[in-house]
């Protein structure tokens, strides 16, 4: 049975991978709509034909190893259950010490190192496919250093979880999902406000907003927000990237407002400002905290799934994943598994909650800001870096995009400089 249920999944992936690889090369439709044709919307106004056609190249390839990436992890702990290596390194941990905080450590290490290395060949076809199309300019020292870096910030976060969420389930069978809930608050807000001040730094460099006449028009636009800000932080993403962004970052007194110097590079003063607006909706709106009140709903409900799941798949499958009692350490990967599973599936509802603050941002900004020339030019500009689609097939909106299409961003604009010509 173990052998026909590895034979299936296989299958099924391939077959899987086949009609993502036929909806995205063959079946799906980029191509921008008629009426759009010839507007500021259109890559063909603001791309050359090189350009156009690295950025379906490009997408098309990169969207292929998303729709791989997820499912492949799930494929790998099926694995590691199945051929009974979970058990295996369980054993090991045992026999390694007596202590269990340290057999978990060790059980911990030997897991997280094998689910990375089964998927580090994807992971690097991606770094490799953006260094080809000119994306990333980071060294592969560099991306390796970063590598490292996130496997032992989640490993050190797993490390935490994991022994508390198994004593959960060893005294309350039917209520650990609860309780790991209840717990998982202030720990997620420790986290967030950890964020801009211990964890982003361990990447890149971060520092206060060099031109100080850039940084007073931006201040001056966050007064006029009601944002009491003193500070814009930049970040020095040009060693790693040609691409553009800016973002908001933790809670409280952490919260920030940050930048990457190639966007400071690349856009004018009136450009940036248009961003630093969008942003300071993010800010004003309280985007982040409605964020953290939905994850943490998500992961109620994802816990409890999860729970029931594990339960039912134990009692079907046990023997054939060589689980005893969800109670066992061994059913880690399980664990794993399934709430990757949920959160993929989940992915189209938080991107669909995400678009619809960003296009607030957006509608924000531009009533601010007052200047749609420079708000297109900067979305054409961020096009043109990132190489990316600017109408993108269904699935990939539905399960990779939390901003709206630039077709979508573009085109508003457009409406709202009609609107006030005609007023």
């Amino acid at each position: 049975m173990a052998r026909k249920m590895g034979v299936y999944a296989v299958v099924g992936y391939i077959l899987y991978g086949l009609i993502i690889y036929w909806y995205l090369f063959y079946f799906a439709d980029s191509s921008l709509p008629f009426e759009y044709e010839g507007s500021k919307a259109d890559p063909a106004t603001f791309l050359n034909g090189r350009e156009l056609m690295l950025s379906e190249e490009y997408s098309k390839i990169r969207n292929l190893l998303f729709f791989l990436s997820t499912p492949l992890e799930w494929l790998i702990y099926f694995f590691i259950l199945l051929f009974g290596l979970s058990k295996a390194i369980k054993k090991w941990a045992e026999n390694s010490t007596k202590y269990k905080l340290l057999q978990t450590a060790i059980y911990l290490i030997w897991l997280s190192v094998f689910a990375y290395l089964a998927t580090f060949p994807i992971s690097y076809i991606s770094f490799n496919l953006s260094k080809t199309y000119n994306i990333s300019t980071q060294s592969f020292a560099s991306w390796m250093k970063d590598e490292v870096i996130d496997f032992w910030l989640n490993y050190g976060t797993w490390l935490i979880i994991v022994p508390v969420l198994y004593w959960l389930m060893k005294k309350s069978q039917k209520r650990w999902w609860l309780y790991g809930w209840l717990l998982s608050i202030p720990f997620t807000l420790f986290m967030m406000f950890l964020q801009p001040v211990v964890i982003d730094p361990l990447y890149n460099d971060f520092y206060p907003l060099k031109d100080k006449a850039l940084e007073t028009k931006i201040l001056t636009l966050a007064e006029k927000a009601q944002i009491p800000a003193t500070h814009v932080f930049e970040v020095n993403k040009s060693e790693e990237t040609n691409a553009l962004n800016a973002y908001v970052t933790g809670i409280g007194s952490n919260a920030r407002i940050v930048l990457w110097d190639t966007t400071l590079n690349k856009l004018s003063d009136n450009q940036i400002l248009f961003i630093m607006a969008h942003e300071m909706c993010h800010y004003v709106e309280k985007h982040i905290y409605f964020g953290i009140a939905g994850y943490l709903l998500i992961s109620l409900l994802g816990l409890y799934l999860t729970y029931r799941i594990m339960n039912w798949a134990t009692k079907r499958w046990g023997s054939e994943l060589k689980i005893s009692d969800v109670r066992d350490i061994c059913s880690l990967p399980l664990f794993f598994m399934i709430l990757s599973m949920l959160l993929f599936a989940a992915s189209p509802f938080t991107n669909f909650t995400s678009r619809y603050q960003e296009t607030r941002a957006d509608k924000y900004a531009i009533e601010m800001t007052k200047n749609s020339e420079a708000a297109i030019t900067s979305f054409q500009e961020l096009t043109r870096s990132g190489l990316s689609q600017v109408n993108p097939p269904l699935l990939v909106k539905i399960f990779r995009y939390t901003h709206p299409s630039m077709l979508d961003r573009i085109s508003m604009l457009e409406e709202y400089e009609v609107n006030q010509r005609n007023k």
